[in-house]
C-alpha cells in the first residue's frame, strides 16, 4: 500500500491530534474520497481493528458536505460520533480529511481537537 501522506505530514497531523487529545487519543486516520491510511494507533490497542468499516463511513463526509452546502447553520465544522466508551471526531478540508478515535473525554474539548486538525489539513506540506 502506497502512503497517502509524507512522513512529515503524518508527524504533523499526529502531533496536532496528540496535543489536543493527549493520552485519550486511540487512533488517527487520514482519508480522501477514494482511500484511507491509518496514521496512528495507540500501542495498547488491537492492530487488527476493522478500520476499513470506519473509514468507509467517514469518507461519506464528502457527499454530506455537498448535500448540506451552505445552510442557515453556516458552514460545516466537524462531526462527533458518541459511543459508550469513546468518540470519533471527523474533520474535512477540501478533498482530504481525518478522523480520530478517543477514549471517553469531555465533549467540550472536541472544538479544540477539530480546530487543530483542520488547521493542519489546511496548511501546506
Amino acid at each position: 500500500m502506497t502512503a497517502l501522506v509524507t512522513d512529515e505530514r503524518r508527524e504533523t497531523l499526529v502531533s496536532a491530534a496528540r496535543t489536543a487529545i493527549g493520552d485519550d487519543l486511540r487512533s488517527l486516520v487520514y482519508f480522501t474520497p477514494e482511500e484511507w491510511e491509518r496514521l496512528y494507533l495507540r500501542s495498547d490497542l488491537d492492530r487488527d481493528a476493522d478500520v476499513e468499516r470506519f473509514a468507509a463511513n467517514e469518507r461519506l463526509a464528502f457527499a454530506d458536505l455537498r448535500a448540506y452546502g451552505t445552510s442557515e447553520l453556516g458552514t460545516y465544522q466537524f462531526t462527533i460520533r458518541a459511543f459508550t466508551d469513546g468518540y470519533v471526531v471527523r474533520v474535512v478540508d477540501g478533498e482530504e480529511g481525518t478522523f480520530a478515535t478517543t477514549d471517553a473525554m469531555p465533549i467540550t474539548l472536541f472544538e479544540e481537537v477539530a480546530t487543530a486538525l483542520r488547521r493542519t489539513l489546511a496548511s501546506e506540506e
